[in-house]
């Protein structure tokens, strides 16, 4: 994180705008989601357990140095995972932050990613069920993500109209690593759906697609995993526009989580160029790719950019848009990132509190 500001005027504007943070990991487990899977399903995990797409199942895959990916003072003093504990989540990160909202992003157990496609949205729905009466009915600045079975687009619809009418939903989540690229056709009810409901779709990095993350296998370490992160959103931007996702759902929001952000500049350059020259092999996309991104994407500033020279970091940023540009804390991974320090020095009060605060009120729609 950038450390060239005094931490404490941040935390008080902070306070001030109501801090909104688009991207905490509460920690559920699978006896939690036992009151809300049928006989059938709770007696089939027991039995056969849970079969995922991805290699990595198979492992855990976060360093020793680091486990559950978790900051070393995220583990609740009465015992469990990080995240897992309410009051302790208030004492650490609500409260002393001055968090006036927070978005949950369950990334396991959810059943996204699982092989058999019933027991997916079983246990999505299961997910979003143990949101609500572990967190969101306890705690009102805690909003949840919409999980869905995101490989099964006619389930992940039915879940989203399930869940569209409650306020206490933010989002739809789904991951950067999905079996096929996001703007392929089978997604599309997820859209179709999240768009009819209001809900912006959230695409949370990592996932279960079963696939390496490189073209030719898995990688030796760690920091290859970490650094794939902005590259599947890359290629899941890329997959959206040229599909014509955004042609076709001219109100869809996508919000991109944990990704970083200095990329997609880039990104919109290059597809801007080659949609010049080949623009006739996608005849229904109608417009410079770079404009369906600034006006259909959001990003998280976690992990926060971070150059050698911050005025490169503040470039990137305004061509994202200052009103796109969402803060997260990424609580309680170990790379959290801490408002009072996270954003660069030279921004504005205006710009601060837009990306503190403003734009996911906006785009959420939170009053």
């Amino acid at each position: 994180m950038n450390l060239q500001i005094a931490p404490e005027p941040l935390l008080r504007q902070a306070s001030r705008v109501g801090l909104v943070d688009c991207d905490i990991h509460t920690k559920s487990s699978l006896e939690d989601m036992r009151p809300f899977l049928t006989e059938r399903w709770w007696s089939y995990l027991q039995r056969y357990g849970s079969r995922v797409h991805h290699g990595y199942a198979r492992n855990f895959p976060y360093p020793k140095s680091a486990p559950m990916a978790a900051r070393r003072d995220s583990w609740p003093p009465s015992g469990g995972q990080p995240a897992s504990d309410l009051e302790f989540l208030r004492a650490q990160l609500l409260d002393p932050l001055g968090i006036e909202l927070a978005i949950m992003n369950p990334l396991s157990p959810t059943g996204q990613g699982e092989l058999n496609p019933d027991l997916s949205a079983a246990m999505a729905f299961a997910a979003n069920e143990v949101q609500l009466e572990r967190w969101t009915r306890r705690e009102p600045r805690l909003r949840a993500s919409i999980v869905v079975p995101y490989e099964d687009g006619t389930a992940s619809a039915e879940e989203i109209r399930r869940r569209g009418g409650d306020a206490s939903f933010a989002h739809v989540l789904l991951m950067s690593r999905t079996s096929n690229p996001l703007g392929k056709r089978q997604y599309w009810p997820i859209y179709e759906a999240a768009q009819e409901t209001g809900r912006p779709v959230g695409i949370h990095v990592f996932g279960y697609s079963g696939y390496a993350l490189t073209n030719s296998g898995w990688p030796s370490f760690y920091i290859e995993e970490m650094a794939e992160h902005s590259v599947s959103c890359q290629a899941q931007v890329t997959s959206l526009v040229m599909e014509g996702v955004f042609e076709r759902y001219r109100d869809l929001k996508i919000v991109l989580i944990e990704a970083g952000f200095g990329w997609l500049p880039a990104l919109g350059w290059r597809l801007d160029r080659l949609w010049e020259r080949m623009r006739d092999e996608v005849p229904h996309v109608k417009r410079p790719p770079s404009e369906y991104i600034r006006k259909h994407v959001w990003v998280t500033t976690q992990p926060m950019e971070e150059a050698e020279r911050i005025d490169h970091v503040v470039d990137a940023m305004r061509w994202v848009g200052w009103d796109r540009i969402l803060f997260a804390t990424d609580y309680p991974h170990w790379d959290f990132d801490d408002p009072r320090v996270a954003l660069p020095r030279t921004l504005n009060d205006e710009q601060r509190a837009d990306i503190l605060s403003g734009n996911a009120r906006r785009v959420y729609g939170f009053v």
